[in-house]
């Protein structure tokens, strides 16, 4: 019985880490305000805007039409049509976008377009390279935001990055949007009220030329954004927040594109996590890199729905140890876990979450976790490993 109580004990003692730096984020969020600084005045960079693309021939149009306005002469709008299989390239030519394609089926994945196009791009390079997903829409007024902010501190710059349910879905997708707040928009304007840099998340990303001509692109990484924000930092480049410019998407409509997708992200995530976070850690302390330190515990907090899954686990397990055996030190650690891990959700849906979903809705968070369970046991047992486009059923960005 004593190992018992010392397994549970270290089981609770290491949750109580990653919920401690959630709670962090989410208390510097509360005190941030949502709107950045306006840009510090002065002479916009030209733009290349590089948007990969494979069979987005039904959505890729709203995108272009969404991006053309905020474009100047000089800017450039590239598009890579990736190994596709309908109108892409076509589309997206006839709403005047520069187009080229890339065939190669032994080498996919949106790491090797984003390459494609880099390598196309240098034969003029930019100032600075947005890239953007061919689903997502920017609002009006973000790539100036970006841009300026840019090019007045040399770093890369995320915007905010939202996916929103559909008409129409279901619990367990209003729930995944309000989570797509908490991990894109909380924690992100937390680390900025810190002053410490972001994740890159894959779109609405601006980059001054200097350092991502140079970056390591061409990799099947099923999340090379959050890969990439990583070894940027590492290299003096760590990513900065920009709240003020917005991209936006839905999450797909079918049941079957939308754990796809959950279950790419997620596989991705959990893979660096696991394998990536401990040398960046190591690296950061090494060099007394606060920055790369900073976005490697945040690195160390899984997906929420896994991380409620587990520290309910261990409560359960505690509570039957203090049952059978009146030990009650690892009851106590988990509760303060459990406590503090509902009192960050809760705290998150109040200030940012009300207009996502009702406490009500919020209340099923547990059984929509419950959902995702096969999704991490599969990450045990059969991993995703290859980049496969989610099926979106022709859904429109907000």
């Amino acid at each position: 019985m004593p190992l018992l109580e010392l397994l549970i004990g270290a089981a609770a003692l290491a949750l109580l880490a990653p919920v401690l730096i959630l709670a962090a984020e989410v208390a510097a969020a509360l005190f941030a305000e949502e709107h950045a600084p306006a840009p510090p005045a002065g002479t916009r960079p030209r733009v290349a805007v590089l948007i990969p693309a494979h069979d987005e021939g039904s959505g890729i149009g709203d995108t272009l039409r969404a991006l053309i306005p905020q474009l100047r002469h000089g800017d450039r709008l590239l598009v890579v049509a990736d190994n596709c299989a309908d109108d892409t390239a076509a589309v997206a030519a006839t709403e005047g976008a520069e187009v080229i394609v890339r065939s190669d089926r032994s080498l996919r994945g949106k790491g090797y377009a984003l390459d494609f196009g880099m390598r196309h791009l240098e034969q003029a390079p930019p100032d600075a390279v947005l890239i953007v997903d061919a689903d997502c829409r920017l609002t009006e007024g973000s790539v100036e935001r970006l841009a300026l902010l840019c090019a007045s501190t040399a770093r890369p710059v995320q915007a905010l990055n939202l996916s929103h349910a559909p008409p129409g879905a279901g619990v367990k997708v209003r729930i995944a949007e309000f989570a797509s707040a908490l991990k894109n928009l909380v924690r992100p304007l937390g680390l900025r009220r810190l002053g410490l840099p972001c994740q890159l998340t894959g779109t609405g990303m601006m980059f001054p030329w200097k350092c991502i001509s140079t970056a390591q692109l061409a990799t099947a990484h099923i999340v090379e954004d959050l890969k990439l924000g990583l070894d940027l930092t590492a290299a003096g480049y760590p990513p900065l927040f920009c709240p003020d410019a917005r991209v936006s998407s839905y999450f797909p409509a079918s049941e079957e594109g939308f754990k796809a997708q959950r279950t790419r992200w997620e596989h991705g995530y959990l893979g660096v996590l696991l394998k990536d976070a401990p040398a960046v850690l190591l690296r950061a302390l090494r060099a007394g890199d606060a920055q790369l330190l900073s976005l490697g515990l945040d690195l160390c907090v899984p997906p929420v729905a896994l991380l409620s899954l587990l520290v309910a686990a261990v409560w359960i397990a505690s509570a039957l140890l203090q049952a059978i055996s009146h030990r009650d030190g690892p009851l106590l650690l988990a509760t303060v876990t459990a406590g503090l891990l509902a009192l960050s959700v809760l705290a998150s849906w109040a200030r940012f979450g009300r207009r996502i979903v009702s406490l009500g809705t919020l209340a099923l968070a547990i059984v929509y976790a419950l959902w995702k369970a096969p999704v991490y046991a599969r990450f045990l047992v059969a991993r995703q490993l290859d980049w496969v486009r989610s099926k979106r059923d022709q859904n429109r960005a907000a």
